[in-house]
């Protein structure tokens, strides 16, 4: 069995807010994977389903961020689960919108959530960080992860976004954290090794320099001056290079 834990705060007044991302990207997994409705229970909302096979259980705290962990807590000791069958979705202001990076282990990185999970369940649980940006200043983070998605970073990169966590769950349960990072960089465009070539964008018509090799090229020689065989200069080279008649 694999936990996959999605982030947030309850009720329709933070529905959207970036902080919240986690909670979309759970339910985005249910929708697509065809979990019956959530229920309450552990002080949060919780779903069985499968996903390719594997029984999985989704959750949502409703705890508020800052207790996250006190829901975990009691799903993963109800159902013995250790640090390595559970996955955690969240928002990540230090990643660009709409990147995502993956890992086992580390640290809270500044967010309340994960420091509310981290001493009740351990370290070394999968953290899918799911990035919101930074609005540029420390006092304006707040306002930021407590707004609402644009309808703008919807379309550019939340809905895609959303769309392929759901697809490729299987790969959260399988633990293939490369594997996710890159299906979710293509699907908003990112920085993905499976990234398709970028377009030539140069003017057709024009003509491309021939590539210059690194090695030095040797000039063509040029016509050579013709040495004189009789006369003052003919006698001088004579007895400069030693060449006698």
């Amino acid at each position: 069995m694999h936990l996959i834990v999605g982030l947030g705060n309850p009720g329709d007044k933070y529905r959207n807010n970036r902080h919240n991302i986690g909670f979309l990207a759970v339910d985005a997994i249910a929708r697509g994977h065809g979990f019956p409705a959530f229920r309450e229970k552990y002080q949060g909302l919780i779903s069985e389903g499968t996903i390719d096979g594997e029984r999985v259980l989704l959750l949502k705290p409703q705890t508020f961020m800052n207790s996250s962990g006190d829901s975990v807590q009691k799903v993963a000791a109800f159902y013995k689960l250790g640090p390595a069958d559970i996955s955690v979705l969240y928002d990540e202001i230090d990643l660009a919108p709409g990147k995502t990076r993956v890992k086992v282990g580390g640290s809270a990185g500044g967010h309340n959530g994960i420091r509310s999970i981290d001493p009740q369940i351990g370290t070394n649980y999968r953290r899918v960080r799911l990035g919101v940006g930074h609005p540029g200043h420390k006092d304006l983070v707040m306002p930021h992860v407590l707004g609402d998605f644009s309808k703008a970073e919807q379309q550019a990169w939340l809905v895609p976004l959303l769309d392929a966590i759901a697809d490729n769950a299987a790969l959260i349960v399988k633990g293939d954290d490369n594997g996710l990072m890159n299906k979710l960089a293509i699907a908003v465009q990112g920085d993905g090794a499976e990234r398709t070539q970028r377009p030539d964008t140069a003017d057709p018509t024009r003509k491309k320099a021939p590539a210059q090799s690194h090695i030095r090229q040797a000039r063509p020689a040029g016509p050579q001056a013709k040495v004189p065989d009789t006369g003052p200069m003919a006698d001088m080279l004579k007895k400069l290079f030693g060449k006698k008649d």
